[in-house]
């Protein structure tokens, strides 16, 4: 049973019987909130950390996203799938938006998940003060990391801010040898080029990363825009193929990166 607290986080989703979120069969909790702006972002409905109105198109209404939840409601509700973890050698996966910008409570129900022996997974951009960071990766079990772009102003004019404490916190989660993916987001004309994948591969080269994953832009959230009443600045962008990002995929494993394209 969870220990009882005060803390509550804003969740805008519990999806269960997950197989492409961490090893086995999962529930995915969604946190509201993230402190990064990706501007081609799939799911805009997870950016803020408050509840708020999304049209949904099925009842023809409007339906408020996220809700706050305590601990406890959460553990309750993934322990009713314990035979299913149990069975296929899954667990509970926490993400988002950024699931450190709610990362107290975050680290807590880490910690009652891993005392009732269930596996722990997280999907993070790693944006976080590193000491935050390393309290909560030491409640993971396996943990997946996006790094957007590998140069500091790019990586601000697309997204917000710099992308240094993102590579600190990869580093310290190297340094921890934790059972860590990494992902690259692929996105046209911000990190597509055969330019961009060797500044990568060089990049993680220096950082002792020897396995990576990479994730083609899609149009999956496109309509949530229009159901936010937000403007989309990918409207018009073809997405990508996993046939699309061979090139990148070789120029990594010739570096001696083993690279999966997902």
């Amino acid at each position: 049973m969870p220990t009882k607290t005060s803390l509550q986080a804003c969740i805008f989703n519990i999806q269960k019987f997950s197989i492409h979120d961490g090893p086995g069969i999962r529930t995915v909790v969604f946190f509201k909130g993230c402190p990064l702006h990706c501007y081609w972002c799939a799911n805009p409905e997870s950016q803020s950390g408050q509840p708020e109105k999304m049209w949904d198109t099925q009842q023809n209404t409007y339906t408020t996203i996220g809700e706050y939840k305590s601990i406890e409601e959460i553990i309750k509700e993934v322990m009713k799938d314990l035979p299913f973890y149990e069975e296929s050698g899954g667990g509970v996966t926490l993400s988002g938006g950024e699931v450190l910008y709610q990362a107290k409570f975050a680290t807590e129900l880490l910690k009652q998940l891993k005392a009732n022996n269930i596996h722990t997974a997280a999907e993070t951009t790693g944006q976080a003060n590193p000491k935050i960071f390393e309290k909560f990766i030491a409640q993971v079990d396996s943990l997946y990391f996006d790094v957007k772009h590998y140069d500091p102003e790019k990586h601000r004019q697309g997204i917000g801010v710099s992308n240094k404490l993102i590579l600190k916190n990869l580093a310290l989660a190297l340094q921890q040898q934790k059972d860590l993916t990494i992902r690259i987001p692929i996105i046209p004309h911000f990190n597509d080029s055969s330019t961009d994948a060797r500044h990568f591969a060089h990049l993680f080269n220096q950082m002792g990363v020897e396995k990576m994953e990479l994730l083609p832009f899609h149009q999956f959230g496109q309509k949530k825009y229009e159901n936010l009443n937000r403007e989309y600045q990918m409207q018009n962008v073809p997405q990508l193929h996993s046939e699309d990002l061979d090139y990148f995929k070789n120029i990594m494993e010739t570096r001696g990166i083993s690279c999966l394209i997902r």
